[in-house]
């Protein structure tokens, strides 16, 4: 079932990349100029596969600056939150005229919180269907954080592609879901592949990933010291070793349990409160310097825990049926026994 490989079938596609996918959700933090530098850095080093989102504010219009004039070289896939028909066809146009393109490799329906099929009433799914007959999109792929959206999409066999978080952080279900996948010629795209920002060891996530020859991990980018960790994968991939192992199974021990994965699907919040980073502070100051979180900007964030409502909202929208509003006390908590020097990390 595993073997190593340094390249990677998206199934049915026929699309076939090395094993880096530049996720760009993170250039929408950085300058015009720097993400640019940075996508082509990507490109000219070997990456070929740019994943980005309709929702994802400039990231697409980045991408369009970079790559015109060599859009046959490379694949994009986009995705839209759109609820109708309709909607799609304006995201999609939008999309094609951010991205400066006339097609798009791979169009996601962005983790919806159902499996859009043809006569389901949204008109979604057919939508997705006429842009493909058109030729404004190649393949239809779908995203998701749900694992019975997820392997309804899989059974469906609608769809090209499936976008799921897949990390080493992930149990048994996420790497049957692959091997579904796999079985049903169908594109894994892996997201959150360092559980957003809590796997610290780059190449103990590739390792493991490498593992799964059908799996297509894409890495967020916002740092050209992240990129050049990835495109030097790209000839000497990290394989397994007895001390990646010990890495791996240190972090699932110290992980062990519910955690925020940091996706932000419990946003926005209706008293303002930063969820995504809040409600795992203790394991962000645990797992990177604690001084970049302990900063007045971040205190105060972590006060407007204070403020919650407790309407359950976030709790009802987390995709891993997390306790949200607990998970926040908790983190104040500790956060504030850190400032007092009660409790001690790395700064």
């Amino acid at each position: 079932m595993r073997n190593t490989h340094a390249e990677v079938r998206l199934g049915s596609t026929e699309i076939c990349v090395n094993k880096n996918g530049f996720g760009a959700l993170p250039i929408q933090r950085i300058s015009e100029e720097k993400a640019v530098y940075l996508l082509k850095k990507a490109y000219d080093g070997g990456i070929r596969f740019f994943d980005t989102a309709r929702g994802y504010s400039d990231s697409e219009y980045k991408l369009g600056l970079a790559f015109g004039g060599i859009r046959e070289s490379l694949f994009i896939a986009t995705k839209t939150t759109a609820s109708t028909g309709e909607g799609l066809k304006k995201d999609l146009e939008t999309s094609l005229s951010m991205l400066k393109t006339d097609y798009i490799d791979i169009y996601q329906f962005h983790n919806p919180s159902f499996c859009p099929k043809p006569g389901d009433g949204s008109g979604l799914y057919e939508a997705a269907k006429e842009a493909k007959e058109e030729g404004k999109i190649r393949h239809i792929g779908i995203t998701n954080h749900r694992l019975h959206v997820a392997k309804e999409a899989v059974e469906s066999g609608l769809y090209e592609t499936l976008q799921f978080p897949f990390s080493y952080l992930a149990g048994k279900q996420e790497e049957e879901l692959a091997e579904e996948c796999k079985k049903a010629d169908m594109g894994f795209i892996a997201m959150k592949a360092l559980s957003g920002g809590l796997i610290t060891n780059s190449g103990a996530a590739y390792a493991h990933i490498a593992q799964f020859d059908n799996v297509l991990p894409i890495w967020g980018v916002q740092r050209e010291k992240e990129l050049d960790e990835f495109l030097s994968y790209i000839d000497n991939p990290p394989v397994m070793t007895s001390g990646i192992k010990e890495i791996i199974d240190r972090d699932k021990q110290g992980l062990a349990g519910d955690f925020c994965r940091g996706c932000g699907y419990c946003m926005p919040c209706p008293a303002g409160i930063e969820i995504n980073n809040c409600a795992r502070m203790s394991l962000l100051l645990r797992r990177s310097p604690a001084a970049g979180w302990l900063t007045e900007e971040n205190q105060e964030k972590m006060n407007k825990i204070e403020d919650c409502m407790h309407c359950g909202k976030c709790k009802s929208k987390c995709p891993y049926g997390l306790d949200t509003p607990e998970l926040l006390a908790k983190n104040l908590e500790d956060y504030r026994n850190v400032l007092a020097g009660k409790v001690r990390v790395d700064v």
